[in-house]
């Protein structure tokens, strides 16, 4: 493992039972993500983006079918832990998470203060008095006025709970913050007001993010690297630069193209077709049935290329 590298996923694979058999959610994702830099999880919904923030915080669901790979941060195998010492010394400590809808996941009787001061007492062991300071420090961090800590949910507007949340998530100086869709339910400025915010974190505090979301626009306000998710599979992997200049996979190339730019004379594309089902996937590539570049080798699985710090699985590389 590289010195400077804080997160490496490896073959990191969880599968679901239900009653139509198994949703292969994630499937044997690997990527690396380096001390103070945001890499970006884009694809569709459903195509197991949130299931693999889950796999990486071990958030299981009692319904697991298949949970195995290597989640290794700071050079420990966190996946070899206890749930106790993984509850303990990982979860909240070293990584949090934003989740979805997290301005909407506040306990409407706690004042917000003191949702945010739980994560400080439970795993740093503070006193109240400093569980407090540390609470109106991430509220300076995150642009929440400090007399707002005293207030409950609903006398916050939805940025502002927003704001609270990735508070919370920060307060026990974590290396990592998962960040699930954390815009999605927000007004194009306020958007804006969230991405200046998290990337004043990243150069203040150093923090490391992950992304998930399916906007493609706003993600690259604060994207290093970016990873494209697609039927539970990492299809390319790579710099930020590199893929929003030239994506490489026709699913990427796609995504890209659906992206309104202002004064924008093409028409924006489109993907045809559905993404197929986790629960009865195709055989060889995933991408083949909705692909406008698919060869007769496509029905077989596509290996992985990495070249000059990317990869893609596509046929059209090899």
């Amino acid at each position: 493992m590289n010195n400077d590298s804080l997160l490496e996923v490896k073959d990191l694979k969880l599968h679901f039972r239900t009653t139509r058999g198994s949703v292969q959610a994630v499937d044997e994702v690997t990527f690396n993500l380096m001390q103070n830099r945001a890499v970006v999880i884009l694809g569709e919904s459903g195509c197991g983006k949130s299931s693999l923030a889950k796999g990486i915080l071990r958030l299981l669901p009692r319904n697991v079918d298949a949970y195995s790979g290597s989640v290794i941060l700071n050079g420990q195998d966190v996946m070899k832990l206890t749930d106790d010492d993984f509850r303990q010394h990982v979860r909240w400590v070293n990584m949090s998470m934003v989740p979805q809808a997290a301005m909407n996941s506040l306990n409407p009787v706690l004042r917000v203060g003191e949702q945010v001061m739980e994560p400080a007492l439970i795993h740093l062991k503070v006193s109240k008095e400093e569980a407090l300071m540390l609470a109106l420090k991430m509220f300076k961090h995150v642009g929440v006025p400090a007399d707002f800590i005293n207030r409950y949910p609903f006398e916050l507007s939805g940025g502002m709970r927003q704001r609270v949340a990735i508070a919370m998530a920060l307060i026990t100086s974590p290396s990592l913050v998962i960040l699930d869709e954390p815009t999605s339910a927000l007004d194009v400025l306020t958007q804006a007001n969230i991405f200046n915010v998290l990337k004043r974190i990243k150069k203040e505090m150093g923090t490391s993010f992950i992304l998930i979301t399916h906007d493609i626009a706003t993600s690259s306000e604060l994207a290093d690297e970016v990873a494209v998710m697609y039927a539970g599979q990492l299809i390319e992997t790579g710099s930020a630069r590199d893929f929003f200049t030239a994506p490489l996979h026709p699913y990427s190339q796609k995504l890209m193209a659906s992206v309104p730019h202002l004064r924008g004379k093409d028409d924006l594309d489109f993907i045809g077709g559905q993404p197929p089902s986790l629960v009865n996937l195709p055989k060889g590539c995933r991408f083949l049935e909705r692909c406008t570049q698919k060869m007769p080798q496509c029905s077989q699985e596509p290996p992985v290329r990495a070249q000059d710090g990317r990869t893609v699985k596509c046929w059209l590389y090899q």
